[in-house]
């Protein structure tokens, strides 16, 4: 499965605003490198948690079969599109009747073709994220996420670890999604 994010989450406004103050930083000139670092602090939360923290438009590319597959990104607010994709790269909408989805009540989402298909892959456009906005995000992923942007920033200079700190890690793992394997 290949995920694409269509339209990524907003971070600037609100959540600019609060990792400057959390810096104390004033000035605009290092907006973009914090607004950077914000983007990086998402994923790295998403990676931890098991879950996207704010509402993104994404694609996933999923092999054309009949059997019910699960789209990776969670938790799965809607989906908005299933679209065959051919060997060339050209994408065709299925109609609603060519294929099936299912929302469960964990925020997975299950996607399946009702109808064989002439392509060898199908698209699948959804709306995923715990929030909707930055205003909405539950207070511990927001914090770690600006907790997170921030010593990045402070310590940019220095190799920097895959892991979040111990007290980013402690705000985000009553979040952290454990999956059976």
């Amino acid at each position: 499965m290949k995920r694409t994010i269509v339209q990524p989450a907003t971070l600037t406004g609100p959540p600019l605003a609060d990792c400057k103050e959390w810096l104390g930083i004033t000035r605009p000139n290092e907006d973009a490198e914090i607004v950077t670092l914000l983007h990086a602090s998402m994923d790295l939360c998403e990676a931890f948690t098991g879950q996207m923290p704010l509402e993104v438009t994404c694609e996933e590319v999923l092999p054309a079969n009949l059997n019910w597959q699960s789209l990776s990104t969670r938790p799965i607010r809607a989906i908005l599109e299933v679209k065959s994709l051919s060997q060339s790269g050209d994408e065709a909408p299925l109609p609603v009747a060519d294929y099936d989805i299912d929302l469960d009540a964990e925020g997975k989402g299950l996607v399946r073709l009702s109808k064989p298909t002439d392509h060898s892959r199908f698209v699948v456009r959804f709306v995923a994220g715990i929030a909707q906005d930055w205003a909405d995000l539950p207070d511990a992923l927001r914090h770690g996420m600006i907790r997170l942007a921030a010593h990045h920033y402070r310590d940019r200079d220095a190799t920097q670890s895959l892991a979040p700190p111990a007290s980013v890690a402690a705000l985000w793992r009553p979040w952290r999604a454990l999956r059976l394997a």
